[in-house]
């Protein structure tokens, strides 16, 4: 059964969680609580997109919109660190643009192999064992994974070809592409055969290009009517534009030109840039020599190259086929070669910013949020290692600029702490006093469990 084409998918992706770590001490003989050995979690596993040249259509996605890596293990004892996820790879289509919620376009998918890391996974958190240090000889925590990041992306497909086939419903567009090349579509005597591109390969001589049979467009597509932009923007990549020209249609072959050449340009400006070739087709059933000539006059002063053919006997379409691929090859030498890499997402992380919020203070930071998830604030060794990277990261000094005061009730992500004045704010420019050799003025007051910034309630 042939596959639906799809050329729009909405997706949710969501890296795995990056694996806990582990608390533990060795056991050793006369020694009921030994040194630590905590392991570490692994990573998370994280979300890929990657060009197929084999995938030809976002059906896949459409049908499957919830993506989601696995989960990092856990770290154990002894320092064994958990085995970190494999990555989720799913393939798109070459010519996949994906889009953020806001319409904003974050990576354009071009060539086999292009990848990027939709979400990646979370890291995992450190063992008791990887904790250590002069002031903490023995701690009795362990951090826990982050969460995977986690979004929801726009993809739309726009087909990669050399040359876009254009004109209005019933123009012979189907018919021509079978005569250029061993595509098969849908031919029939009535508008709007055509509802999903054709993509079919062309020669002339030793050269061979791609050929993309659009689906024809009315006056008005570039603002929605008919088939409107959902196809227009199909014809974004093709190097080369392809007009085809009813020549025994009522409407002047000179206006059709004129009408099509002006929907492109609304849609894209740059459309007028573009390399064009003119095929007036069913000349075997022209309605008179002057539908010929307006043709070819128009053809000319565009700019264009003219041919005139007939899809239904062959006619012509030899010499369409080398003008077409003497084009192509034109266009390909003026373009820029694009070298494919690694994109990677990752949402912009903001300042630290505080807010009254009625009775308390807010604090939105994403990374004062992402330690939170890390520590067991319930833990006292981790609330006082977390007060210390808090304090280090600017919280505390941010809420005494704020107005904050010792009692007052600080909201963190979804945790409430109560705010007390830490040793360290006797120092407010403390980074001046100790960024250098000698730190022995923090040093001296800080305390293993340091009070203030914030106390668990």
């Amino acid at each position: 059964m042939e596959q639906a084409f799809v050329d729009e998918a909405r997706v949710q992706v969501r890296g795995g969680d990056g694996g806990n770590g582990c608390v533990s001490f060795a056991r050793e003989a006369h020694k009921p609580k030994g040194r630590p050995d905590g392991g570490n979690g692994g990573g998370g596993g994280s979300i890929i997109f990657r060009v197929d040249p084999n995938v030809a259509t976002l059906a896949d996605l459409a049908r499957n919109p919830h993506q989601r890596a696995d989960k990092g293990r856990n770290g154990s004892g002894n320092n064994k660190h958990g085995a970190g996820a494999a990555d989720r790879v799913v393939l798109v289509p070459d010519g996949t643009v994906v889009k953020d919620e806001n319409g904003a376009v974050v990576a354009d998918l071009v060539g086999a192999g292009s990848e990027m890391v939709a979400a990646a996974g979370g890291r995992g958190g450190r063992g008791n064992g990887a904790l250590i240090s002069a002031r903490r000889r023995a701690p009795g925590f362990a951090e826990r994974g982050d969460p995977g990041e986690e979004q929801t992306l726009l993809l739309e497909l726009k087909v990669i070809a050399d040359v876009g086939l254009v004109g209005f419903p019933n123009a012979g567009k189907s018919s021509l592409i079978a005569k250029l090349s061993a595509a098969r579509p849908k031919v029939a005597d009535y508008p709007f055969t055509t509802l999903t591109p054709n993509l079919g390969v062309a020669e002339a001589g030793d050269a061979r290009f791609v050929v993309a049979d659009v689906p024809g467009l009315i006056e008005g597509a570039s603002e929605g009517r008919g088939l409107g932009l959902a196809f227009l923007r199909h014809l974004e990549r093709c190097r080369v534009l392809c007009f085809v020209l009813d020549l025994a249609s009522e409407v002047p072959p000179g206006e059709a030109l004129t009408a099509l050449r002006g929907e492109l340009r609304a849609h894209l400006p740059s459309f007028d840039e573009r390399p064009g070739v003119v095929a007036a087709n069913k000349v075997d059933a022209a309605l008179s020599e002057g539908a010929v000539r307006s043709a070819e006059v128009t053809a000319k002063e565009a700019g264009f190259d003219f041919v005139q053919t007939s899809a239904l006997r062959g006619d012509g379409v030899e010499e369409l086929s080398r003008i077409l691929g003497d084009a192509v090859a034109r266009a390909h030498a003026q373009s820029e070669h694009v070298s494919h890499r690694l994109i990677r997402i990752r949402p912009e992380e903001t300042d630290v910013i505080v807010a009254r919020d009625g009775d308390e203070w807010r604090v939105r930071s994403e990374k004062a949020e992402r330690m939170l998830r890390r520590y067991d604030v319930s833990n006292p060794e981790a609330l006082a290692f977390l007060q210390e990277k808090l304090i280090a990261e600017g919280i505390e000094d941010a809420l005494a600029r704020a107005g904050a005061r010792e009692g007052d009730e600080v909201r963190i992500g979804d945790i409430v702490f109560e705010f007390t004045m830490s040793r360290y704010a006797r120092w407010p420019d403390r980074s001046a006093r100790c960024g250098a050799r000698d730190c022995s003025a923090f040093s001296s007051v800080a305390a293993p469990s340091p009070p203030g910034l914030i106390r668990w309630r």
